[in-house]
């Protein structure tokens, strides 16, 4: 496994660019195609040559021994320009001597060699994707260990309790009374930690996966006009006509550090038109998959009985209503939607007036709480709730007589949590999720 790999780790075409070298053998061929020396983990300045001792770039490089490095093997990473020539040559001069890596090829050695446990590992790609503040927080968390941490203290009351039980299974005569008595207080306090980890993640994944907000309303209600003021670009076509918008236009955002997707869609109206007709559905369809609707409502024209419907259709669901065009004269003021019960907010997408309230309102009805940020991977959430299934069926068998049903739950359970950090990961599964990783990550 520690055969001696290389990757390009930065994007093609930046102004400096990365290679990566782990494995047997990366110090000597740092010393064979780079003539600056220093001390490990200290930057060098030197030139990359070829085997005929032909320069290819001036560069800066880095030497990093086992096992104080990311993967944990000998490391070596060159930092030089980035021109893509420049890079073409240098990386056929290591492919001559070393394997190019796979995809995820770094974390994974990483992950086997226990630097990461497998919870970590995922979250060094979701840090990468991270597309918005709180997003990143998240994964932070996450790689720092502060879930694998959670983990670790259910699986620590479990083994416990597993330790006993398989004691008591070896040796019914010597079976004390404080292993019985205590097991239904440990299973009870194993079962809340996983039940706040499930719903806490559950409402997390909008870190990881980004929420989808739906703006609708009757044709001409401003929506076209607040997708763009809040994406802060042209994105959709304003016209003075109703019903210029035909299909479901989608625009990724940050609301308050919180990743966003906002759907544009056709205005909800009885159409006569057959192509308005197949954009009012996929307007509808888009709502049905919303986590929050934006109900636009003109403000500067009188509610009319497609607005009122709208509010009644919705009722029940995650909403805002928006009253736009707050730069025209207003017939009518948010106070007069407070008996739908949703909450209003007033903005003009030609000022600018009311948006920062509207993203403010949007983040505080789809920011999960804090600690949320320590479950975003859907992986996750599934193997904690296989797990808590097994303690609650542990805890109906715990009144019983035979210890052994117990056992086979408790051992399902701390399998399922070992799904999280690896310890009972497969090797099917491993792949599968460090292929997913970019190649010199």
């Amino acid at each position: 496994m520690n055969d001696l790999i290389y990757a390009l780790a930065t994007p093609v075409g930046g102004a400096i660019a990365v290679v990566r070298l782990s494995g047997t053998g990366a110090k000597e061929l740092l010393h064979t195609v780079f003539t600056g020396r220093g001390a490990p983990r200290e930057m060098a300045y030197g030139r990359i040559v070829n085997e005929a001792g032909e320069p290819l770039d001036q560069a800066m490089a880095a030497f990093f021994p086992a096992p104080r490095s990311y993967t944990g093997e000998d490391m070596a990473e060159l930092y030089l320009h980035g021109g893509q020539t420049t890079v073409r040559r240098v990386l056929a001069l290591l492919g001559r001597h070393a394997r190019g890596a796979r995809p995820g090829e770094f974390t994974e050695r990483a992950f086997l060699n226990g630097k990461l446990d497998l919870a970590q590992a995922e979250a060094v790609m979701d840090l990468i994707n991270a597309g918005a503040e709180r997003s990143a927080n998240s994964a932070l968390a996450q790689l720092t260990g502060r879930l694998s941490e959670r983990i670790a203290a259910v699986e620590a009351q479990l083994l416990d309790a597993l330790s006993g039980l398989e004691a008591a299974i070896d040796y019914p005569e010597e079976l004390e009374d404080d292993v019985t008595s205590a097991l239904p207080g440990v299973l009870a306090a194993a079962e809340a930690e996983l039940a706040a980890l499930i719903g806490a993640g559950l409402s997390g994944r909008v870190l990881r996966e980004g929420a989808r907000v739906a703006l609708i309303g009757r044709p001409n209600a401003g929506k076209s006009s607040l997708l763009n003021a809040l994406a802060g670009a042209e994105r959709a076509i304003v016209t003075q006509f109703a019903g210029t918008t035909r299909d479901v236009l989608e625009e990724a955002v940050s609301m308050d550090g919180i990743p966003v997707t906002l759907f544009d869609t056709a205005g909800i109206r009885a159409a006569d038109d057959p192509v308005e007709r197949i954009g009012v559905e996929r307007a509808r369809r888009a709502a049905e998959r919303a986590d929050l609707l934006l109900l636009c409502f003109d403000a500067a024209a009188p509610l009319s009985e497609e607005d009122e419907a709208l509010l009644a259709e919705t009722a029940g669901r995650s909403r805002l209503a928006v009253c736009c065009k707050g730069d025209l004269p207003a017939l009518w003021e948010a106070e007069a939607l407070s008996p739908y019960g949703i909450e209003a907010v007033a903005v003009s997408a030609e000022t600018g007036e009311g948006l920062a309230a509207l993203r403010r309102a949007i983040a505080a009805r789809i920011a999960p709480a804090a600690e949320s940020a320590l479950v975003t991977n859907a992986r996750h959430i599934e193997a904690l709730q296989r797990a808590a299934a097994s303690v609650a069926d542990a805890e109906k068998s715990a009144g019983g007589t035979e210890p052994e049903l117990v056992a086979t739950d408790l051992r399902e359970a701390l399998a399922a949590l070992g799904q999280i950090t690896g310890r009972e990961a497969s090797a099917d599964l491993i792949e599968r999720i460090f292929s997913k990783f970019c190649v010199g990550k």
